[in-house]
């Protein structure tokens, strides 16, 4: 250490060299700073004879408070009496003395620890405190180690144990156990979880979650590591249960990402469960289909390349497995060009694209066997003009596709296509600033396009579900993969109306239909693209300055019935938040949707005062008239504790899964750990 420095309102040295200060008292040594009311120290030992108030920081968050104390004078060894140690401004240690110890150790004896807020005029005990004989704080190791500790709950004894090892405020990993979790399941009894972290190396960790109740035993696990260039996560668990007492039951979920060289990133991720029912048992997820992936890909200014193969596992219970697509490949090129002779952009697309089934049988059984093999080729030249306010953008194209089907003999094995597309697109944005500041802008769209060539007779297969909605309108197809194509003449036409206000909120309409030549077979009435005529896009959303947005999109066919409607909304002010969404889509026999389907998602929360917050949400089937699904936490956190106590209730019933109710309970001591950046409310004295 660096030489001391000190700063007193009185400084004196006595005949036998003897120093003393006294009056706001000040020392300081490295990052070492002191305070107290007087000081006298002795060369001969070395010694500081301290008086308090004491004040000792180290500039690393410890902080030693102390009523009188004899101390080395490089204040890293001594002696404290009445001291207090103060963790990162979170965790106190009060006792009748304190030992420094080469400075990394501190020792108190007859010790009260706690993160609660201690009020001078509140004589009642905390909300909570550690008893403890003897502990030493390792400064370097960041460790607490408690001999003889109680645990005391408003002065009530509810816990004792021997030994005891915490970590300090400052840890930001290390090995321990997490919070533990109450359950109570209608389906797996009452339960509790204990994870318990293993801080591996700065890089890696796992958490092994034993989860014990009436109705399983049950290990969950997590692990995670870091590299320099990528990251992977496993988490998963293995049950032994009376749902199914003579299976073991487990599921797994893994995903990592690497980024390679020359900017080439690579994705995975797996999906896994032992049986149709096990995640929604277990409240994991809700998802009825489990699609395994790995991906390679790179995105660059001009240029898409990905490489993938998913493979697929359904949950549901109408569904047969070898009827679906077990495997997927898709290999996909995309490249801009700026050519300066014609001027322009010139898009080049190729597409690579494979499914099978496991199944060998042919159309002719019950099973469903095809698999299908395609490459496609899309190349485009595209060039605006600006003419006044006009804006024209004229787009020539060639795509050629390749098709084989197999295991399907009401099908044609091999197809082939070459047709030219053409297309014009004209825009007129108008704007007008209105006598009250506000800002209007009305842009007509209209779209002439064409593509040539005749309806390929191969099966329908990643075109079955159709959209129509702002996203596509410009779209030459709009169907969602090439093995469908528009065909013959078609025009859109549209507009969006925007108004933007001066106080700060804004609305836009947005309404637009397609028009054909020729209806297109595969445009089911769901879609809302079937016939010559499509139903009428309209679209909105409104943005007010106090939180409120809105924004929803419908469409409607001829006679002005709804088809196809979707409401998204969220507010918030003050202490509130509220969100919710309103989904209902017409039935559809065409592609197997016998009834209609409505549904209706609504979620909050509530700050109720600066401690206590409530979360809601809820999911309801408005064609079956039941709850789907609905949950609620209400949650309490200060300074030194956060309590969480959390309902959900799941209606769905099918032959694997039941209704269930989960009850959790979580309680956390706050102190021990680091700071999360979460928005603590310490509660005041008086």
């Amino acid at each position: 250490m660096g030489p001391a420095v000190l700063v007193a309102d009185d400084i004196q040295i006595t005949t036998d060299r003897r120093l003393i200060a006294v009056g706001n008292v000040e020392a300081f040594q490295g990052q070492t700073r002191m305070t107290a009311q007087a000081i006298a120290y002795n060369p001969d030992t070395g010694r500081l004879t301290i008086t308090g108030p004491i004040s000792i920081d180290d500039g690393t968050g410890l902080r030693l408070l102390a009523d009188q104390g004899d101390l080395s004078d490089d204040m890293q060894d001594g002696l404290l009496l009445g001291a207090r140690l103060v963790l990162n401004e979170q965790l106190q240690l009060a006792a009748v003395q304190a030992n420094r110890v080469n400075g990394q150790y501190t020792q108190l004896y007859k010790t009260v620890a706690t993160s609660c807020k201690i009020c001078a005029d509140d004589p009642g005990p905390p909300l909570w405190q550690i008893r403890a004989k003897r502990v030493i704080h390792d400064k370097e190791a960041q460790q607490i180690y408690f001999d003889q500790a109680q645990l005391q709950v408003l002065s009530i004894p509810v816990f004792y144990v021997p030994r005891l090892r915490l970590p300090d405020p400052s840890v930001t990993r290390t090995t321990g156990f997490l919070r533990p979790e109450l359950v109570l399941s209608s389906l797996l009894g009452t339960g509790i979880k204990v994870p318990y972290f293993i801080a591996l190396n700065d890089s890696r960790d796992l958490t092994l979650s034993p989860y014990l109740s009436e109705s399983t035993r049950t290990l969950q696990f997590r692990y995670r590591e870091l590299f320099r260039r990528g990251q992977i996560i496993v988490e998963g668990a293995v049950s032994d249960d009376d749902l199914l007492p003579d299976e073991t039951r487990g599921y797994v979920f893994a995903a990592g990402r690497f980024d390679l060289k020359r900017d080439f990133r690579l994705q995975f991720d797996l999906e896994w469960a032992s049986d149709d029912g096990y995640l929604s048992n277990y409240g994991i997820s809700g998802r009825d289909r489990l699609d395994s992936q790995i991906q390679i890909s790179r995105a660059r200014r001009d240029e898409f390349i990905r490489f993938s193969y998913v493979s697929m596992e359904s949950l549901r219970d109408n569904d047969t497995e070898e009827v679906l697509p077990s495997g997927v490949l898709d290999a996909v090129y995309k490249r801009r060009f700026f050519p300066s002779v014609i001027g322009g952009e010139i898009r080049l697309s190729t597409e690579a694209h494979a499914h099978e089934r496991s199944s060998t049988q042919d159309l002719s059984s019950t099973v469903d066997a095809r698999d299908v093999l395609r490459f496609n080729v899309d190349a485009e030249w595209l060039r605006t003009f600006q003419m006044g306010g006009l804006q024209a953008q004229t787009r020539l194209g060639l795509i050629a596709g390749a098709y084989d089907v197999s295991d399907d003999i009401t099908a044609t094995e091999t197809e082939s296509e070459l047709s030219p597309t053409a297309a014009l697109i004209l825009r007129y944005p108008m704007v007008k600033q209105g006598k009250d500041g506000a800002r209007h802008v009305l842009e007509p769209i209209a779209q002439l396009a064409w593509i040539g060539g005749d309806t390929l007779s191969i099966p329908n297969e990643e075109s079955t579900r159709v959209e129509f909605d702002e996203g596509n309108l410009l779209r030459l197809s709009r169907f969602p993969a090439p093995d469908r194509r528009e065909r013959g003449w078609s025009a859109a036409v549209g507009g969006t109306w925007s108004r933007i206000d001066q106080d700060g909120w804004s609305m836009s309409i947005t309404g637009a239909q397609i028009l054909r030549e020729e209806a297109q077979a595969d445009f089911t009435t769901s879609s809302g693209l079937s016939g010559t005529s499509s139903d009428f896009l309209l679209s909105g959303k409104v943005q007010l300055q106090g939180g409120l947005a809105v924004s929803g999109r419908t469409l409607l066919d001829s006679s002005l019935n709804v088809t196809k409607a979707e409401l998204r909304g969220r507010w918030s002010y003050a202490r509130l938040g509220l969100g919710g969404s309103y989904i209902w889509i017409d039935e559809d026999p065409a592609i197997d949707q016998l009834d209609p389907i409505g549904e209706i998602s609504l979620g909050g929360s509530y700050q109720i005062n600066r401690f206590w917050r409530l979360r809601a949400g809820m999911r309801y089937d408005i064609e079956a008239g039941r709850t789907a699904t609905s949950s609620a936490l209400l949650e309490y956190a200060n300074e030194c504790v956060r309590l969480g106590f959390s309902l959900r209730r799941s209606f769905a019933s099918s032959t694997t899964i039941e209704p269930t109710t989960s009850l959790g309970v979580t309680v956390t001591l706050t102190g021990f750990s680091a700071n999360t950046g979460e928005r603590v409310e310490v509660r005041s004295c008086g």
